[in-house]
């Protein structure tokens, strides 16, 4: 059923490695478009500042499994002993009221979701160059070396699945973030009213 201006409801997948500004990416077009962020579930505990139904779905290892069960989560993961995954009925609610939903997840997790709905629109967020990517990470300063390296190493592998895996509609590079977002922003308006 077409809403207005000839639109639908449109879940969109936005996943990118670590670095490559994702998060902001994800948080101005949810501003710009009024697009709904799915929030995840997951099993880690709550870290100080954080609160369960806006950061996360914090639940037990029980209630997560239960859910996969059931079937109620359209992907799911285990990071480090934890579980996380989407929900999937605030998805098809906003989808059903002809809405945009975000899901910012991985490549893994990008493939369950176009498997189990197929009409997603997911793009892929890359670095301008891999060095690039690598600058960035240090640039945080939030880890040492060690940690950065692997990041990387994990990043270079992501981007590579990603391009390689048949899961992602469209990517965009991340040279200029005002640019980035934009278009961005230009591929979703597209994909709703194909």
């Amino acid at each position: 059923m077409a809403g207005k201006n000839n639109q639908k409801g449109l879940l969109v997948i936005l996943s990118g490695p670590s670095g490559v500004g994702k998060s902001t990416i994800t948080q101005a077009v949810r501003e710009r478009l009024g697009a709904e962020l799915s929030i995840s579930m997951t099993t880690r505990d709550i870290r100080s500042g954080e609160e369960d139904g806006v950061n996360y779905h914090f639940v037990s290892h029980k209630h997560f499994k239960q859910e996969v069960l059931l079937g109620n989560l359209l992907e799911y993961a285990e990071v480090y002993g934890n579980y996380y995954g989407t929900p999937k009925d605030p998805v098809e609610c906003v989808l059903a009221d002809e809405g945009v939903m975000l899901l910012e997840i991985d490549v893994k997790g990008a493939r369950q979701v176009k498997a189990r709905m197929p009409d997603a629109f997911a793009v892929f967020i890359n670095p301008p160059s891999e060095e690039t990517l690598l600058t960035r990470l240090r640039s945080r300063g939030r880890e040492g070396e060690e940690i950065i390296q692997k990041r990387y190493a994990a990043a270079r592998k992501e981007m590579a699945e990603a391009k390689d895996c048949g899961a992602y509609d469209a990517f965009v590079v991340n040279a200029n973030l005002e640019k980035a977002i934009g278009e961005v922003c230009v591929l979703i308006a597209g994909a709703r009213k194909r």
